[in-house]
């Protein structure tokens, strides 16, 4: 019984307890109680396959380097800007911000894999 199963039979537990009403919902949740416990022991015993683990994304807290690049790139847009706005006018703000906004882009995609 995969998650979607679990999920599943959770959502028709509590379809039957809305239907039922709360003086069958002791009964409900014991049904559905004994159903992962039928399926942790068959899992246990080898009868079902382990699931595939989840690949886990790094948290803020064991790699804080995306918020850094966020601060600097907001630091450094500044002067980039004002800079590219005195040589080139406009085209040059948009030229400069795509960059940053590319730097930042290719960090949260790099993140991701």
């Amino acid at each position: 019984m995969g998650t979607d199963e679990v999920r599943k039979d959770l959502r028709a537990a509590v379809a039957a307890r809305q239907e039922l009403g709360p003086e069958y919902e002791a009964e409900i949740i014991d049904s559905f109680l004994e159903k992962l416990d039928a399926r942790d022991r068959h899992r246990s015993a080898g009868l079902l396959p382990e699931p595939a683990p989840r690949p886990r994304h790094p948290s803020r807290e064991t790699d804080p380097g995306g918020l850094a690049l966020a601060i600097v790139s907001i630091v450094a847009a500044i002067p980039i800007t004002a800079i590219a706005a005195g040589m080139i006018g406009p085209f040059g703000v948009v030229i400069c911000w795509a960059g940053l906004v590319a730097i930042n882009f290719a960090r949260t995609m790099a993140r991701r894999r």
